[in-house]
């Protein structure tokens, strides 16, 4: 059984240099984390010692993606300039592992029109499928109206969106993510909790702007088993009375929006996902290089599952292989 991992990060140093100019001292807590060590090591291996990791935990394509922020913290200018040479960067190592390795797009969404353009040319001249996104840019939530050039790009493409979290922006971090010692403030505000929210919310902010009734074809994937939002739907329903939507907001979870667990190996989210949107919308992702568990990890996630084969291997390959043949290159 084939098995895809959908959210396998990586990095270019071109764009950890942009990182640090701009925030030299790494006040973001994932900076400190991607240019640390192993870890940024491994970000910015596209080659040998991926392949090997991939090996490892059972994983047969990886497809890459920039960690966050990706070019998101960055000015519009600068970022623009550097979203063509980082997916240079993804094709040219697809190209050198064919068959391991597939790619998302990364998109200077501080300059929306300009990175529109480029989600077209990864899609349609390097082979890219998709781009991920983080949830904020420049302190505004991705549902303004300035970045829809963007989704109407991909809905033209019929190409997905992998929508990312990333942390707070430092009001809101101060406000609730502060107070504790700086590891316990770090990870509150971002793996164990902050970002998961962010997340969540900016794709019902998303729902509620309308962004899926203007672009019907428009296909998001949230990872971390639905970034909180999908546990809460039966409550989030009350937003109906109020909107002026073409349908129920949880409705918008099963025709527009796909699953990964994004490195939570949770047999019990599982279930409560394929309750809540079914298995045609779940897929798999690990999370590399943030999440590593023993050897096999991947694979034996899904063999252990209590699901049906031909379930299983939806999830494995078969969502997957489904979403990218229908692109439009």
């Amino acid at each position: 059984m084939k098995l895809y991992g959908l959210e396998e990060h990586m990095a270019t140093a071109e764009v950890m240099q942009a990182w640090q100019r701009r925030d030299p001292g790494l006040t973001e807590p994932m900076m400190k984390w991607a240019l640390a060590g192993d870890t940024r090591r491994d970000l910015l291996d596209l080659d040998d010692g991926r392949i090997a990791a991939m090996d490892d935990a059972g994983i047969d394509t990886a497809v890459l993606s920039f960690t966050t922020p990706g070019l998101q913290s960055l000015d519009g200018p600068e970022a623009a300039a550097l979203q063509g040479p980082a997916n240079d960067a993804i094709a040219a190592a697809v190209r050198r592992h064919p068959g391991r390795l597939q790619g998302f797009a990364t998109l200077a969404t501080p300059a929306p029109a300009a990175a529109a353009d480029e989600l077209r040319r990864a899609v349609t001249r390097l082979g890219l499928n998709g781009a991920l996104v983080n949830a904020h840019s420049g302190g505004r939530s991705l549902d303004a109206p300035e970045f829809w050039d963007i989704f109407e790009a991909a809905a033209d493409l019929r190409a997905p969106i992998y929508l990312h979290p990333r942390a707070p922006v430092p009001v809101v971090t101060d406000a609730y993510y502060r107070g504790f010692d700086a590891p316990v403030d770090a990870l509150l505000a971002t793996g164990a909790f902050g970002w998961h929210y962010e997340a969540g919310l900016t794709v019902l902010r998303m729902i509620v702007a309308g962004v899926f009734d203007r672009f019907p074809d428009l296909q998001i994937i949230l990872g971390h088993w639905g970034e909180v939002v999908l546990f809460y739907l039966d409550r989030i329903a009350i937003l109906d009375a109020v909107t002026s939507l073409q349908r129920p907001i949880a409705e918008y979870f099963r025709s527009n929006i796909h699953i990964t667990p994004g490195g939570i190996s949770s047999h019990k989210y599982l279930r409560w996902s394929l309750e809540t949107v079914g298995v045609d919308r779940i897929m798999y992702a690990s999370d590399y290089p943030f999440n590593r568990e023993r050897a096999g990890s991947a694979r034996r996630f899904l063999a252990e599952a209590p699901i049906s084969d031909a379930d299983r291997a939806r999830i494995a390959f078969r969502n997957w292989e489904e979403l990218i043949a229908g692109i439009r290159r």
